[in-house]
């Protein structure tokens, strides 16, 4: 073979010096950015829960997987570096679920008035984000229209007259409760006349979707009944957002807004210790609270008593009882989500 043929045929073609040119350049990019972190995760001063994370505790494997010597270390590390941040001490529990239980809510939308005096309580006792940045309300109070089961005149050929409404219409005035009620309202005084009031939240579903879209199976269902998230492990993708039929599930678009003076130091490791910028959240039914023998935030503000908790395996219990004794019914039964939220009449 000539030299002039082997030199042609070692000569990479545009198409592989642009592919290596960009590999390079990307790797590159890579090196500084991989250098970037190792400084930021080896700096000895203390930062935001968002940016002060050891090497350690970066590549921790998922919370339900580790050892109890790992789930140790993982806490103490946690210990440390809230307690740096915001000032004070800080614990971190990890109470796993307690035997027998199988937690259940019941509501009784009779009696709320939408006072929402249940979201402040949450968002103080959960550490949620505050302020005009980014303010996140893992409950949410609907305000619903009454209204009466009517319909306007219909020709004699069953269609509406003159309404501009198309073909396959039933009710065309407010029928019984208009669903499509009000996420966010300001009222001067309530409960007002002509409204009443459908708080929602994570339903703690036996059958979660959201569990089942997770890609890295950082949502899981604990033997309580309990659907939590291990912050660490969760990448950001929303899947289980989109999943969710209630809008239960928080994203944090921006570093979360929790001042020093206001943060519950009270946490535990899958419930309301401070998240990070990048990660969904969501009610835990207050782990740190429900499973040392004591209410949620929500029950115990709650001013004419309209919330409920219980254990769903105890007859006795006050959930138990209203639902072998109250008109009872579960939103989006249809989607067989088995929600462990019910809603109750007198």
């Amino acid at each position: 073979m000539s030299k002039q043929n082997s030199k042609q045929n070692n000569k990479n073609s545009p198409a592989e010096e642009v592919t290596r040119r960009d590999f390079l350049r990307k790797a590159g990019t890579y090196s500084a950015a991989s250098l970037t972190g190792a400084a930021m995760l080896l700096s000895p001063k203390p930062a935001r829960a968002t940016k002060n994370v050891t090497w350690a505790e970066h590549f921790q494997k998922n919370y339900r997987l580790m050892t109890d010597e790992e789930k140790k270390e993982a806490i103490d590390r946690l210990v440390k570096r809230y307690s740096e941040e915001f000032g004070k001490k800080v614990t971190v529990d990890d109470a796993p679920a307690m035997d027998g239980v199988l937690f259940g809510y019941a509501l009784n939308i009779q009696k709320c008035i939408g006072c929402r005096r249940c979201v402040k309580a949450c968002v103080a006792e959960n550490n949620q984000s505050r302020g005009d940045k980014q303010q996140i309300e893992w409950i949410r109070v609907m305000r619903l229209e009454k209204g009466k089961f009517s319909e306007k005149d219909r020709d004699d050929s069953g269609y509406p007259q003159d309404f501009g409404i198309q073909v396959g219409g039933n009710a065309y005035k407010p029928a019984g409760v208009v669903l499509e009620g009000q996420h966010y309202y300001e009222a001067d005084k309530v409960p007002e006349k002509d409204a009443f009031y459908l708080p929602m939240q994570c339903m703690q579903c036996e059958k979660p979707p959201c569990v089942k879209v997770c890609p890295v199976r950082t949502t899981y269902r604990d033997p309580d009944g309990i659907v939590v998230i291990d912050y660490n492990w969760c990448i950001g993708c929303r899947m289980c957002i989109g999943a969710c039929p209630y809008w239960a599930r928080r994203f944090n678009w921006g570093e979360p807004d929790l001042p020093a003076e206001e943060m519950n130091p009270k946490t535990h490791y899958l419930g309301n210790r401070p998240r990070m910028k990048g990660v969904v959240e969501k009610c835990t039914f207050c782990v740190q609270r429900t499973r040392k023998g004591r209410w949620t935030g929500c029950v115990e503000v709650c001013p004419v008593g309209a919330r409920k908790l219980g254990n769903l395996l105890d007859p006795e219990s006050d959930v138990r009882k209203i639902l072998a004794t109250k008109k009872v019914f579960r939103l989006r039964a249809d989607l067989n989500t088995y929600p462990k939220f019910f809603y109750f009449m007198d």
